[in-house]
Protein backbone atom coordinates (compact mmCIF):
# COMPACT_ATOMS: atom_id res chain seq x y z
CA UNK A 1 0.00 0.00 0.00
CA UNK A 2 1.23 3.25 -0.58
CA UNK A 3 2.37 5.47 2.29
CA UNK A 4 -0.17 8.22 3.88
CA UNK A 5 0.82 11.84 2.52
CA UNK A 6 0.79 13.79 6.31
CA UNK A 7 -1.21 16.56 5.78
CA UNK A 8 0.66 20.00 6.62
CA UNK A 9 -0.15 21.81 10.12
CA UNK A 10 -1.98 25.13 9.13
CA UNK A 11 -0.44 28.05 10.99
CA UNK A 12 -3.31 28.11 13.32
CA UNK A 13 -2.81 24.61 14.23
CA UNK A 14 1.36 25.08 14.86
CA UNK A 15 0.42 28.71 16.99
CA UNK A 16 -1.91 26.16 18.85
CA UNK A 17 1.05 23.04 19.69
CA UNK A 18 3.82 25.45 20.45
CA UNK A 19 4.93 25.85 23.71
CA UNK A 20 7.43 27.42 25.72
CA UNK A 21 9.47 23.99 25.66
CA UNK A 22 10.52 25.19 21.96
CA UNK A 23 11.53 28.57 23.88
CA UNK A 24 13.86 26.37 26.33
CA UNK A 25 15.13 24.09 23.36
CA UNK A 26 16.24 26.99 21.75
CA UNK A 27 17.89 28.45 24.71
CA UNK A 28 19.80 25.50 25.10
CA UNK A 29 20.99 25.64 21.46
CA UNK A 30 22.14 29.43 22.02
CA UNK A 31 24.07 28.70 25.08
CA UNK A 32 27.71 29.83 24.37
CA UNK A 33 27.02 31.27 20.84
CA UNK A 34 25.04 34.18 21.70
CA UNK A 35 25.57 37.07 24.66
CA UNK A 36 23.28 37.31 27.70
CA UNK A 37 23.09 41.28 26.88
CA UNK A 38 22.23 42.58 30.33
CA UNK A 39 18.79 44.71 31.46
CA UNK A 40 20.29 48.43 31.68
CA UNK A 41 18.29 51.04 34.05
CA UNK A 42 17.35 54.17 32.29
CA UNK A 43 17.14 57.44 34.47
CA UNK A 44 16.41 59.22 31.24
CA UNK A 45 13.93 57.33 29.75
CA UNK A 46 12.26 56.54 33.24
CA UNK A 47 11.67 60.31 33.44
CA UNK A 48 10.70 61.12 29.97
CA UNK A 49 8.26 57.98 29.79
CA UNK A 50 6.67 58.17 33.75
CA UNK A 51 7.95 54.00 34.07
CA UNK A 52 10.96 52.62 35.27
CA UNK A 53 12.82 51.85 32.33
CA UNK A 54 15.32 49.36 31.23
CA UNK A 55 17.16 48.69 28.19
CA UNK A 56 17.90 45.52 26.38
CA UNK A 57 20.98 46.08 24.49
CA UNK A 58 20.51 43.42 21.84
CA UNK A 59 22.92 45.76 19.49
CA UNK A 60 25.69 44.72 21.30
CA UNK A 61 25.26 41.12 20.22
CA UNK A 62 27.48 38.92 18.13
CA UNK A 63 26.98 40.68 15.14
CA UNK A 64 24.76 43.41 16.16
CA UNK A 65 21.48 42.74 16.52
CA UNK A 66 18.77 39.68 18.20
CA UNK A 67 18.76 38.02 14.60
CA UNK A 68 21.83 35.53 15.38
CA UNK A 69 19.45 33.76 17.94
CA UNK A 70 16.85 32.87 15.03
CA UNK A 71 18.96 32.29 12.62
CA UNK A 72 21.50 29.57 14.65
CA UNK A 73 18.68 28.23 16.26
CA UNK A 74 17.10 27.21 12.58
CA UNK A 75 20.68 26.10 11.23
CA UNK A 76 21.62 24.08 14.11
CA UNK A 77 18.68 21.96 13.90
CA UNK A 78 19.00 21.15 9.91
CA UNK A 79 19.86 17.65 9.28
CA UNK A 80 22.97 16.59 7.53
CA UNK A 81 21.42 16.60 4.18
CA UNK A 82 19.82 20.10 4.54
CA UNK A 83 23.30 21.65 5.61
CA UNK A 84 24.73 19.94 2.72
CA UNK A 85 22.72 21.48 0.20
CA UNK A 86 23.76 25.25 1.79
CA UNK A 87 20.90 27.75 2.91
CA UNK A 88 19.96 30.79 1.58
CA UNK A 89 18.01 33.82 2.97
CA UNK A 90 16.53 37.53 1.84
CA UNK A 91 17.32 40.65 4.80
CA UNK A 92 17.81 44.13 4.56
CA UNK A 93 20.85 43.34 6.56
CA UNK A 94 20.49 41.59 10.23
CA UNK A 95 18.99 38.69 9.85
CA UNK A 96 21.95 38.62 6.29
CA UNK A 97 24.47 38.41 9.58
CA UNK A 98 22.89 36.15 11.73
CA UNK A 99 22.09 33.46 9.09
CA UNK A 100 26.10 34.73 8.22
CA UNK A 101 27.57 34.21 11.32
CA UNK A 102 25.56 30.76 12.41
CA UNK A 103 26.34 29.18 8.75
CA UNK A 104 29.75 29.69 9.75
CA UNK A 105 30.13 28.39 13.10
CA UNK A 106 28.09 25.29 11.97
CA UNK A 107 30.23 24.91 8.47
CA UNK A 108 27.46 25.79 6.58
CA UNK A 109 27.23 27.74 3.00
CA UNK A 110 25.46 30.68 3.00
CA UNK A 111 24.05 32.97 0.16
CA UNK A 112 22.01 36.28 0.90
CA UNK A 113 19.88 38.23 -1.31
CA UNK A 114 19.79 41.85 0.03
CA UNK A 115 18.39 44.71 -1.06
CA UNK A 116 21.05 47.00 -3.33
CA UNK A 117 19.81 50.09 -1.04
CA UNK A 118 21.37 48.05 2.28
CA UNK A 119 23.84 49.94 3.85
CA UNK A 120 27.06 49.27 3.34
CA UNK A 121 28.47 48.55 6.91
CA UNK A 122 25.86 45.36 6.34
CA UNK A 123 26.76 44.23 3.47
CA UNK A 124 30.59 44.02 4.12
CA UNK A 125 30.09 42.58 7.60
CA UNK A 126 28.17 39.90 6.02
CA UNK A 127 30.26 39.53 3.63
CA UNK A 128 33.46 39.30 5.99
CA UNK A 129 31.80 36.11 7.49
CA UNK A 130 32.90 34.31 4.40
CA UNK A 131 28.74 34.73 3.14
CA UNK A 132 27.84 35.16 -0.69
CA UNK A 133 25.83 38.28 -1.19
CA UNK A 134 23.81 39.16 -4.04
CA UNK A 135 22.41 42.71 -4.09
CA UNK A 136 19.25 42.77 -5.62
CA UNK A 137 16.33 45.07 -5.81
CA UNK A 138 15.15 48.65 -4.13
CA UNK A 139 14.25 47.03 -0.85
CA UNK A 140 13.11 43.35 1.43
CA UNK A 141 10.38 42.48 -0.81
CA UNK A 142 12.12 42.88 -4.27
CA UNK A 143 15.51 40.95 -2.36
CA UNK A 144 13.37 38.55 -1.16
CA UNK A 145 11.47 37.69 -4.28
CA UNK A 146 14.78 37.01 -5.63
CA UNK A 147 16.48 34.99 -3.36
CA UNK A 148 12.58 32.77 -3.93
CA UNK A 149 14.20 32.39 -7.20
CA UNK A 150 17.85 31.04 -6.09
CA UNK A 151 16.38 28.86 -4.27
CA UNK A 152 14.28 26.96 -6.70
CA UNK A 153 17.26 26.73 -9.12
CA UNK A 154 19.87 25.75 -6.98
CA UNK A 155 18.24 23.40 -3.97
CA UNK A 156 19.39 26.02 -1.07
CA UNK A 157 17.64 25.41 1.93
CA UNK A 158 15.85 28.39 3.12
CA UNK A 159 15.76 30.30 6.20
CA UNK A 160 13.27 32.43 6.43
CA UNK A 161 14.13 36.51 8.21
CA UNK A 162 10.70 36.07 10.00
CA UNK A 163 8.18 33.63 9.05
CA UNK A 164 9.38 30.54 10.73
CA UNK A 165 8.96 28.48 13.76
CA UNK A 166 12.73 27.64 14.93
CA UNK A 167 13.49 31.28 14.10
CA UNK A 168 11.24 32.81 16.01
CA UNK A 169 11.56 30.24 18.82
CA UNK A 170 15.05 31.18 18.82
CA UNK A 171 13.94 35.46 19.01
CA UNK A 172 12.08 34.31 21.98
CA UNK A 173 15.10 33.75 24.06
CA UNK A 174 15.12 37.64 24.52
CA UNK A 175 12.21 37.34 26.91
CA UNK A 176 13.30 34.73 28.69
CA UNK A 177 16.69 36.58 29.80
CA UNK A 178 14.82 39.73 30.36
CA UNK A 179 12.28 37.80 32.79
CA UNK A 180 15.02 35.72 34.38
CA UNK A 181 16.81 39.43 35.47
CA UNK A 182 13.69 41.56 36.20
CA UNK A 183 11.04 38.67 37.20
CA UNK A 184 7.93 41.51 38.19
CA UNK A 185 8.68 43.66 35.42
CA UNK A 186 5.28 44.59 33.71
CA UNK A 187 5.52 45.36 30.26
CA UNK A 188 8.36 44.26 26.99
CA UNK A 189 8.42 46.76 23.90
CA UNK A 190 9.51 44.83 20.53
CA UNK A 191 10.06 46.33 17.47
CA UNK A 192 8.13 44.73 14.47
CA UNK A 193 9.24 44.24 10.88
CA UNK A 194 7.88 41.07 9.56
CA UNK A 195 6.79 40.37 13.14
CA UNK A 196 9.14 37.08 13.79
CA UNK A 197 10.79 39.25 16.87
CA UNK A 198 7.81 40.06 18.49
CA UNK A 199 5.69 36.46 17.95
CA UNK A 200 8.70 34.85 19.71
CA UNK A 201 9.05 37.60 22.56
CA UNK A 202 5.28 37.64 23.01
CA UNK A 203 4.82 33.45 22.72
CA UNK A 204 7.82 33.11 25.37
CA UNK A 205 6.36 35.80 27.79
CA UNK A 206 2.85 35.24 27.92
CA UNK A 207 3.51 31.25 28.59
CA UNK A 208 5.92 32.32 31.25
CA UNK A 209 3.87 34.99 33.05
CA UNK A 210 0.69 36.16 31.14
CA UNK A 211 0.37 39.03 32.88
CA UNK A 212 3.06 40.62 31.53
CA UNK A 213 1.73 42.88 28.70
CA UNK A 214 4.01 42.90 25.15
CA UNK A 215 3.64 45.63 23.24
CA UNK A 216 4.85 46.29 19.54
CA UNK A 217 6.42 49.23 18.05
CA UNK A 218 6.21 49.99 14.40
CA UNK A 219 6.68 53.08 12.23
CA UNK A 220 3.55 54.57 11.06
CA UNK A 221 5.15 54.23 7.37
CA UNK A 222 6.06 50.85 7.90
CA UNK A 223 3.00 48.95 9.76
CA UNK A 224 2.36 46.13 8.12
CA UNK A 225 1.45 43.98 11.30
CA UNK A 226 -1.23 46.57 13.07
CA UNK A 227 -2.52 46.78 9.40
CA UNK A 228 -3.18 43.23 9.14
CA UNK A 229 -4.73 42.66 13.03
CA UNK A 230 -6.81 45.84 11.89
CA UNK A 231 -8.40 44.11 9.37
CA UNK A 232 -7.67 40.70 10.48
CA UNK A 233 -5.82 39.41 7.58
CA UNK A 234 -2.56 40.46 6.01
CA UNK A 235 -2.15 42.99 3.40
CA UNK A 236 1.04 44.53 1.41
CA UNK A 237 1.54 48.16 2.11
CA UNK A 238 1.77 50.20 -1.04
CA UNK A 239 4.98 51.10 0.24
CA UNK A 240 7.32 50.97 3.61
CA UNK A 241 9.43 53.92 3.37
CA UNK A 242 11.12 54.37 6.77
CA UNK A 243 14.86 55.73 8.11
CA UNK A 244 13.80 52.49 10.50
CA UNK A 245 14.97 50.07 6.94
CA UNK A 246 15.32 46.88 9.28
CA UNK A 247 11.73 47.08 9.57
CA UNK A 248 10.78 48.20 5.86
CA UNK A 249 8.48 45.21 5.39
CA UNK A 250 5.02 45.84 3.07
CA UNK A 251 3.65 42.53 4.35
CA UNK A 252 3.68 40.53 7.50
CA UNK A 253 4.40 36.93 7.98
CA UNK A 254 1.28 34.25 7.43
CA UNK A 255 2.74 32.51 10.48
CA UNK A 256 3.78 35.40 12.81
CA UNK A 257 0.48 37.16 12.25
CA UNK A 258 -1.03 34.10 14.05
CA UNK A 259 1.23 34.24 16.54
CA UNK A 260 1.00 38.28 16.92
CA UNK A 261 -2.91 37.78 16.97
CA UNK A 262 -3.12 35.28 20.03
CA UNK A 263 -0.30 36.68 22.15
CA UNK A 264 0.46 40.62 21.39
CA UNK A 265 -1.49 42.62 23.77
CA UNK A 266 -1.19 45.90 21.06
CA UNK A 267 0.68 47.85 18.73
CA UNK A 268 2.04 51.14 19.13
CA UNK A 269 3.08 52.93 15.88
CA UNK A 270 6.07 55.94 15.90
CA UNK A 271 6.78 58.55 13.33
CA UNK A 272 10.46 59.14 11.70
CA UNK A 273 11.22 62.15 13.28
CA UNK A 274 10.20 60.21 17.13
CA UNK A 275 12.04 57.72 15.58
CA UNK A 276 15.57 59.78 14.98
CA UNK A 277 14.98 61.82 18.44
CA UNK A 278 15.35 58.21 20.15
CA UNK A 279 18.04 57.29 18.36
CA UNK A 280 19.92 60.75 18.87
CA UNK A 281 18.44 60.61 22.99
CA UNK A 282 19.95 57.15 22.79
CA UNK A 283 23.65 58.10 21.62
CA UNK A 284 23.33 61.42 24.24
CA UNK A 285 21.79 60.22 27.39
CA UNK A 286 23.23 56.03 27.22
CA UNK A 287 26.48 56.33 24.79
CA UNK A 288 25.08 53.42 23.02
CA UNK A 289 24.72 53.43 19.31
CA UNK A 290 21.67 51.80 17.53
CA UNK A 291 19.98 51.73 14.11
CA UNK A 292 16.62 52.97 13.07
CA UNK A 293 14.42 50.03 13.47
CA UNK A 294 16.86 49.13 16.77
CA UNK A 295 15.41 52.30 18.11
CA UNK A 296 11.54 51.85 17.83
CA UNK A 297 10.75 50.38 21.44
CA UNK A 298 12.87 53.58 22.93
CA UNK A 299 10.42 55.95 20.48
CA UNK A 300 7.14 54.29 21.81
CA UNK A 301 7.75 55.20 24.96
CA UNK A 302 5.86 58.21 25.87
CA UNK A 303 2.73 56.83 24.11
CA UNK A 304 2.24 53.88 26.92
CA UNK A 305 -1.16 53.72 28.49
CA UNK A 306 -0.24 53.08 31.92
CA UNK A 307 2.35 55.04 34.40
CA UNK A 308 4.56 53.74 37.29
CA UNK A 309 5.24 50.11 35.85
CA UNK A 310 8.27 48.19 35.11
CA UNK A 311 8.79 48.59 31.39
CA UNK A 312 11.54 46.76 29.18
CA UNK A 313 12.87 48.36 26.44
CA UNK A 314 14.35 46.35 23.36
CA UNK A 315 17.03 48.10 21.44
CA UNK A 316 17.13 45.39 18.85
CA UNK A 317 20.17 46.47 16.99
CA UNK A 318 23.37 48.88 16.14
CA UNK A 319 24.04 48.23 12.25
CA UNK A 320 24.47 51.77 11.06
CA UNK A 321 26.44 53.12 8.64
CA UNK A 322 28.50 56.26 10.43
CA UNK A 323 27.18 58.51 7.03
CA UNK A 324 24.07 57.37 8.11
CA UNK A 325 24.48 58.37 11.94
CA UNK A 326 25.48 61.57 10.84
CA UNK A 327 22.32 62.28 8.70
CA UNK A 328 20.28 60.87 11.47
CA UNK A 329 21.77 62.84 14.28
CA UNK A 330 21.14 66.31 12.35
CA UNK A 331 17.61 65.55 11.35
CA UNK A 332 16.81 64.78 15.19
CA UNK A 333 18.39 68.18 16.46
CA UNK A 334 16.20 70.00 13.92
CA UNK A 335 13.09 68.24 15.27
CA UNK A 336 14.17 68.84 18.97
CA UNK A 337 14.48 72.46 18.14
CA UNK A 338 18.60 71.86 19.05
CA UNK A 339 19.22 73.77 15.10
CA UNK A 340 17.60 76.47 14.11
CA UNK A 341 18.03 77.72 10.56
CA UNK A 342 15.92 81.08 9.30
CA UNK A 343 16.36 83.68 7.08
CA UNK A 344 16.15 87.93 7.48
CA UNK A 345 16.10 90.45 4.67
CA UNK A 346 18.47 93.15 5.22
CA UNK A 347 18.82 96.38 3.57
CA UNK A 348 22.18 96.61 1.93
CA UNK A 349 24.17 98.81 4.48
CA UNK A 350 27.14 98.55 6.76
CA UNK A 351 26.38 96.86 10.45
CA UNK A 352 23.30 95.50 9.90
CA UNK A 353 24.88 91.95 9.90
CA UNK A 354 26.81 92.86 13.18
CA UNK A 355 23.42 93.95 14.16
CA UNK A 356 21.76 90.18 13.78
CA UNK A 357 25.55 88.77 15.50
CA UNK A 358 25.17 91.01 18.36
CA UNK A 359 21.27 90.04 19.29
CA UNK A 360 22.16 86.31 18.46
CA UNK A 361 25.12 86.28 20.53
CA UNK A 362 23.19 88.04 23.72
CA UNK A 363 20.62 85.05 23.33
CA UNK A 364 23.41 82.96 23.35
CA UNK A 365 23.00 81.35 20.21
CA UNK A 366 25.66 79.81 18.27
CA UNK A 367 26.46 80.36 15.05
CA UNK A 368 26.90 77.31 12.56
CA UNK A 369 26.11 78.60 8.91
CA UNK A 370 25.84 82.10 7.48
CA UNK A 371 24.83 83.05 4.31
CA UNK A 372 24.60 86.88 3.04
CA UNK A 373 23.21 86.60 -0.51
CA UNK A 374 21.89 89.20 -2.43
CA UNK A 375 21.17 87.53 -5.56
CA UNK A 376 18.13 86.20 -3.59
CA UNK A 377 16.23 89.56 -3.49
CA UNK A 378 14.63 90.07 -6.70
CA UNK A 379 12.31 92.95 -5.93
CA UNK A 380 14.98 95.07 -4.59
CA UNK A 381 18.70 96.34 -5.58
CA UNK A 382 18.77 97.66 -1.79
CA UNK A 383 18.49 94.80 0.29
CA UNK A 384 19.96 91.91 0.76
CA UNK A 385 18.84 87.96 2.65
CA UNK A 386 21.04 87.15 5.46
CA UNK A 387 20.44 83.03 6.04
CA UNK A 388 21.99 81.89 9.45
CA UNK A 389 21.99 78.50 11.39
CA UNK A 390 22.43 78.73 15.03
CA UNK A 391 22.56 75.93 17.52
CA UNK A 392 19.31 76.16 20.43
CA UNK A 393 18.22 74.69 23.22
CA UNK A 394 14.88 74.08 22.72
CA UNK A 395 11.71 75.70 21.25
CA UNK A 396 11.42 77.88 23.68
CA UNK A 397 15.00 79.33 23.19
CA UNK A 398 14.06 79.42 19.38
CA UNK A 399 11.02 81.91 20.01
CA UNK A 400 13.33 84.13 22.43
CA UNK A 401 15.15 84.26 19.27
CA UNK A 402 12.62 84.76 16.92
CA UNK A 403 11.22 87.49 19.62
CA UNK A 404 14.40 89.07 20.07
CA UNK A 405 15.29 89.70 16.12
CA UNK A 406 11.77 91.17 15.34
CA UNK A 407 11.68 93.17 18.47
CA UNK A 408 15.01 94.52 16.77
CA UNK A 409 12.56 95.12 13.36
CA UNK A 410 13.57 92.09 11.55
CA UNK A 411 10.86 89.89 10.12
CA UNK A 412 11.91 86.48 10.56
CA UNK A 413 11.32 83.43 8.23
CA UNK A 414 11.89 80.07 9.65
CA UNK A 415 13.07 77.29 7.14
CA UNK A 416 13.33 75.15 9.86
Amino acid sequence: MPKKETATPSNQEIVAATTISGVYQAARQLEGVVKKTPLIPSDFFSELSGNQVFLKPENLQHTGAFKLRGAYNKISQLTEEERAKGVITASAGNHAQGVAYAAQKLGVKAVICMPATTPILKVEGTKALSAEVVLHGDGFDDAYAYSLELQKKYGYVYIHPFNDLQVLLGQGTTALEIIDACKDIDAILVPIGGGGFASGVALATKLVNPDIKVIGVEPENAACMKTALANNKILTLDSADTVADGCAVKTAGTLTFEFCKKYLDDIITVSEMEIMGALLALIEKHKLIAEGAGVLSLAALTKLPFKGKKVAAIVSGGNIDISMISALIEKALIARSRVFCFAVPLPDKPGQLLNVSRILAEENANVIELNHNQAKVTDSFKKVVLEVTVETHNEEHVNRIIGALNKNGYEVDRLY
